[in-house]
């Protein structure tokens, strides 16, 4: 019978104790740690000996390495593919987390079911009635997709061995137990020896694998955070159960950019793909109000327009509010102080309210001007015209500063209709457009003159 060997894990971080405690020393929650039984009994590979000979890894030169079996298997989801870096590479731990009820599950769904690779969709969660009503609602005809309901890792190796799947799905981590570790499923060390295993299959069989992470209410992946580290690409999908449209982010990524954005919209059959951010970015109007303005920024390779908006108002309980949505609260009291040194508003005693249309977070520094100009017209009461936006950096002494890419930007704001864009003079152009109008100016007073 196996050795049984006892310990205690904090259910929050992960870290490991010999004996209870009510403190843990490393996050510092209390009544966090519980005991776990772990047994060691001789552990077999993922693959029996009969089917895959035992080989001897050795070393090889890096120039000798051939990496032509290697390309990235296309996953017909363009911000999928963007946001991994060009699509699956073979062999690698992709894991996706994101808020209940958000669409993890029915965004690899669908993506499973448009592959053209022989895809093995596995669930802890639902059955495969329930898993055949969700996709005849998102896409009914799939001849390369199959479900399997299964917890035990070593039933799912079973029937791998037998489909001989080109791309794995998991749904979900949590739900996974090995029969090497007696502890329950979603404990610690059943996450870790779970995930210890796909990467030895995924790596050994050159298979992608896409795992699917409950996150806590803290909003980071549950379990222990070496399962980060342990995996190729950790992706998070945000978004508000009350809107339609979702985020998907590169939080790590060893393959490609973390810069990246692909951008969703929720809908009755399933998720469609929004090629074009800028029209939810950017709200329809009847008329013209006062505090919007137009920035022209960048999410990795891919230039945005979002709308950004601002709202002046006098402070009624005497100290005045400073509130920033998806923009650095820290950079919008510099902005303030600037335009209270440099252009001689007196905004010290004004609630000051600023926000980002479309539930995004943008740390782009370009979009300073974009900000100081709705500030300017809500403090004003007096509307911009819809066909300006901004792309420049502010600094403390008031100067515009040259951004980035300019030319990247100029472009998207002339394919979407903009007459004027307002840029550093110090940028420099790498060509001359035709339907819009390049603005540079230098300090914020030239802006101030401008615009009011």
């Amino acid at each position: 019978m196996a050795k049984l060997k006892t310990t205690f894990f904090c259910q929050n971080c992960g870290a490991q104790y010999a004996k209870w405690q009510g403190q843990c020393n490393s996050c510092k929650a209390w009544n966090t740690i519980s005991e776990e039984v772990i047994s060691k009994p001789e552990k077999n590979d993922w693959k029996t000996p009969s089917n895959i000979a035992s080989r001897t890894a050795k070393s090889l030169k890096i120039n000798d390495i051939d990496t032509a079996q290697e390309a990235r298997l296309n996953t017909l989801d363009t911000e999928f593919n963007r946001v991994l870096g060009g699509g699956l590479v073979p062999g690698s731990l992709t894991l996706l987390g994101g808020e209940p009820g958000i669409g993890k599950s029915t965004l690899l769904l669908q993506i499973s079911l448009k592959l053209p690779y022989k895809t093995l969709y596995v669930s802890g969660e639902e059955s495969q009635k329930q898993i055949k009503m969700r996709a005849q609602r998102v896409h009914p005809n799939s001849k390369e997709c199959y479900i399997l309901t299964e917890t035990k890792t070593q039933h799912i190796f079973k029937q791998i061995e037998t489909l001989k799947p080109d791309i794995v799905v998991i749904d979900s981590i949590q739900t996974l137990h090995s029969d090497y570790i007696e502890s329950s499923s979603g404990s610690i060390s059943q996450i870790k020896e779970c995930t210890t295993e796909l990467i030895k299959f995924a790596k050994e069989t050159a298979t992608p694998v896409i795992l699917i992470g409950h996150i806590t209410k803290d909003g980071n992946i549950a379990g222990p955070k070496i399962l980060e580290h342990m995996v190729d690409t950790v992706l998070q999908f945000e978004g508000d159960r009350n809107h339609v449209f979702r985020i998907l982010r590169a939080h790590k990524n060893r393959f490609g950019s973390t810069n990246e954005l692909g951008i969703y919209e929720m809908q009755g059959s399933g998720l469609r793909e929004v090629s074009n951010p800028s029209e939810i970015l950017i709200s329809q109007k009847e008329g013209d109000l006062s505090g919007n303005a137009i920035a022209a920024t960048l999410e990795g390779m891919r230039p945005l327009l979002i709308e950004v908006q601002a709202l002046v108002s006098t402070a009624v309980y005497g100290t005045p509010q400073r509130s920033a949505t998806g923009f650095n609260a820290k950079r919008l009291n510099m902005l303030l102080a600037v335009l209270e040194k440099r252009a001689g508003f007196r905004l010290g005693a004004k609630d000051v309210f600023l926000n980002i249309t479309g539930g995004i977070t943008v740390d782009d520094p370009a979009i300073d001007l974009a900000v100081v100009a709705a500030i300017l017209s809500s403090n004003e009461d007096q509307a911009l015209p819809q066909d300006y936006c901004f792309a420049a950096e502010v600094g403390l002494s008031g100067e515009i500063r040259p951004v980035q890419r300019v030319d990247q930007r100029i472009l998207e704001a002339e394919k979407l209709g903009f007459s004027r864009i307002f840029i550093s003079k110090f940028n420099k152009l790498g060509s001359h457009y035709k339907t819009i109008d390049v603005q540079r100016i230098s300090k914020v007073e030239d802006l101030v003159k401008f615009l009011l």
